[in-house]
């Protein structure tokens, strides 16, 4: 686990429900970390504890895949020769021997991609209804489901995300950014939540967590509880492929214990911000987000921050 936050978006500078693009620097596309070996060899656990729910692919996508698997193999090799090196047309990854036969064996290209890095891997497709989810590798999901969402359009994918199902404006936008996004320019957005754990798999979504009918269980009992809460920062990125005209999105979780910002020396701006962020959340965000019943708690833990 990381000893400091590397992304911060509740800083204000990537606020909860928009859209939020900004161009990427490809030099930046992949993220490497201290956890780079516990998180790889946790993703090739949970394929296989869970094969049919984390990895999904539509008949037609093996060329894409196989792009993917290409651009990564040659980005990795060049940005990261501490860690990947090209043997003929293997690749190596330092550290990590369980790799050999995996990548040597007959799996899906695209499987075989999102087992050499942190990030989870999505392919979208367009066609003339829009785009689609056509093939995915997903083992750090943020409450949702890949075999859900699996040949779904954009805007049924949002559906659950207040502002951004079917017919929003929000919708309109995304599909509009995808069809105008360049090959030379790929871009980047930050989502972030609160969890109660540091567990990386985390398909349940809201709703299957909290049963609304019955009340909704208080996780962080108290501050002192809620001051031992995860900040789940999602970094996307989206990069439009040359060969196949498809668009790969890329996922990458960072679990931070929220008590890391009390060493930070801008802890104060910081947790006013987090603080301020969360306030002003509508009762339908807090929801979607599971903050309902742990806000204030939440709220008081980062005050006390903010005040140390």
């Amino acid at each position: 686990m990381n000893q400091h936050p590397i992304h911060t978006p509740y800083d204000g500078s990537s606020k909860l429900f928009t859209i939020g693009l900004r161009p990427l620097d490809l030099a930046t596309w992949i993220e490497i970390d201290d956890s780079f070996d516990f998180q790889l060899a946790e993703k090739r656990r949970i394929h296989a504890d869970y094969p049919d729910k984390v990895f999904v692919a539509e008949l037609g996508t093996e060329s894409a895949q196989a792009e993917v698997l290409g651009l990564l193999a040659d980005h990795l090799a060049q940005r990261y020769p501490h860690r990947y090196r090209r043997d003929g047309a293997r690749l190596i990854v330092a550290g990590q021997p369980e790799l050999d036969d995996v990548l040597a064996g007959d799996l899906p290209a695209l499987h075989k991609a999102s087992l050499l890095v942190q990030e989870d891997l999505i392919l979208m497709r367009r066609d003339e209804k829009g785009w689609r989810l056509a093939a995915g590798a997903l083992c750090f999901p943020s409450s949702w489901k890949l075999t859900e969402k699996f040949g779904k359009a954009i805007s049924a994918i949002h559906d659950p995300v207040p502002g951004f199902g079917p017919g929003t404006r929000n919708a309109g936008l995304i599909d509009r950014m995808f069809d105008k996004l360049q090959v030379a320019q790929p871009v980047e957005r930050f989502n972030w939540s609160i969890q109660a754990g540091d567990a990386l798999y985390h398909p349940l979504s809201n709703v299957e967590r909290i049963d609304r009918a019955t009340g909704r269980p208080v996780r962080f009992p108290d501050v002192k509880a809620a001051a031992r809460a995860f900040i789940r920062v999602e970094r996307q990125t989206l990069r439009k492929l040359p060969v196949s005209n498809d668009i790969l999105f890329t996922i990458r979780i960072h679990l931070d214990p929220l008590r890391l910002l009390e060493g930070r020396p801008d802890r104060a701006a910081l947790a006013a911000s987090f603080a301020g962020q969360i306030l002003a959340l509508e009762q339908e965000q807090l929801d979607y987000k599971g903050l309902t019943a742990d806000r204030d708690r939440l709220i008081e833990a980062l005050r006390s921050i903010e005040r140390s």
